[in-house]
């Protein structure tokens, strides 16, 4: 089961969750503008998700939900929030809810994130706190861990 405890394959069943919702008939036509902003918050999204690829990758560590990072990443995308990738997929989720007019879907967004921070960030700021303490400590204090 460790094989599918990864942040893509939750994000992808609490989309699946907001599509299933919207066949079965809890759906509501969305305007043109509601689209349009659904489509905004899945490009933000998917924007957040690559700025924050992009710095662990320049900082040689890892991405990779339940492996140890090397380094520390504080600055770029990392000064704004401590969790970009899962900010992003929470904001693609909202995205995606708002596409296909699915409200429960946009209620799955809190939900998706409480399941994220229970199962990915409390073990990730575990590890930070313990390899990295002094500068943890310094960053968390002035960084939000969501937004």
């Amino acid at each position: 089961m460790k094989y599918l405890d990864y942040p893509p394959i939750w994000l992808l069943g609490f989309m699946g969750l907001t599509w299933g919702g919207a066949q079965i008939g809890l759906r509501v036509a969305p305007p043109l503008w509601l689209k349009a902003l659904g489509g905004a918050l899945i490009a933000l999204g998917l924007g957040l998700m690559v700025a924050a690829v992009f710095a662990m990758w320049r900082h040689h560590t890892t991405v990779v939900p339940h492996r140890i990072p090397s380094e520390i990443v504080t600055d770029g995308i990392y000064r704004l929030t401590r969790n970009p990738i899962y900010l992003g997929d929470a904001f693609t989720l909202a995205g995606f809810a708002l596409l296909f007019g699915s409200p429960a879907g946009v209620v799955f967004v809190p939900v998706f994130m409480a399941v994220i921070q229970r199962r990915f960030i409390v073990e990730e700021e575990t590890w930070l706190r313990t390899k990295f303490s002094e500068e943890f400590q310094t960053w968390a204090e002035k960084t939000r861990r969501w937004l």
